[in-house]
């Protein structure tokens, strides 16, 4: 296999993760929403570069014009559940101080009662998930905010994938061809069962001897 050819099959390999984790994010919302009979669910992914929360994904209520939009890391109720960790039910957003009316107005859908948890990995914060509204306005309670925790596992997985594949793409677009040959190989490695990572060190060390004799 060529150098060109090898480039081209990991490109073609970092963008077809990066649908499937995306696709991944998508399904969690939209089985949040159905089981916990919610008018909305969002997933906010958080981008430390420019310090934002990102809607990633959206089911009902917006999904058509707010995937993309971004906002301060520390607005309204996601980012205060971003920044503190800690899960928050609400049944009356509007009376809660932390509740950003103006942004939520910018968004065309003022919530009135909300469940949301942030989305951990490992030592890392990676965003939030949030269920909106029930219908005839009937309570979130705390043993659902539990069972949304366990959606909030999957979506925090699938988020790191995200974010490592974009990372990869990026090198892809940005480095040398040899860069970002290793680089993403480099990146396959973490997803790889312990009693495979050494296989792939070899793998890779050939790799990049190979690579850089070009």
């Amino acid at each position: 296999m060529t150098e060109d050819s090898l480039h081209a099959a990991v490109a073609a390999g970092v963008l077809g993760s990066e649908d499937a984790h995306h696709a991944l994010l998508q399904s969690i919302t939209d089985v949040a929403r159905a089981i916990f009979r919610a008018r909305a669910s969002s997933i906010f992914l958080l981008d430390e570069e420019t310090d934002e929360l990102v809607f990633e994904a959206i089911s009902g209520e917006g999904s058509d014009s707010l995937v993309g939009m971004r906002f301060p890391s520390s607005t309204g109720i996601a980012g205060w559940v971003l920044v503190t960790r800690q899960p928050l039910v609400l049944d009356d957003v509007g009376a809660d101080t932390r509740f950003a009316r103006d942004f939520a107005e910018q968004t065309g859908y003022v919530p009135n009662g909300l469940m949301a948890v942030p989305l951990l990995h490992g030592e890392r914060a990676l965003g939030v998930l949030e269920v909106l509204d029930r219908p005839e306005r009937s309570q979130f309670t705390l043993a659902e905010s539990d069972l949304l925790g366990l959606f909030s596992n999957q979506a925090a997985i699938a988020l790191d994938l995200l974010q490592s594949a974009r990372r990869a793409r990026a090198v892809l677009e940005d480095g040398t061809r040899n860069e970002a040959v290793v680089a993403r190989l480099a990146a396959t490695l973490s997803e790889l069962e312990p009693n495979e990572q050494e296989a792939g060190l070899r793998l890779l060390g050939a790799m990049e001897e190979i690579l850089r004799k070009r």
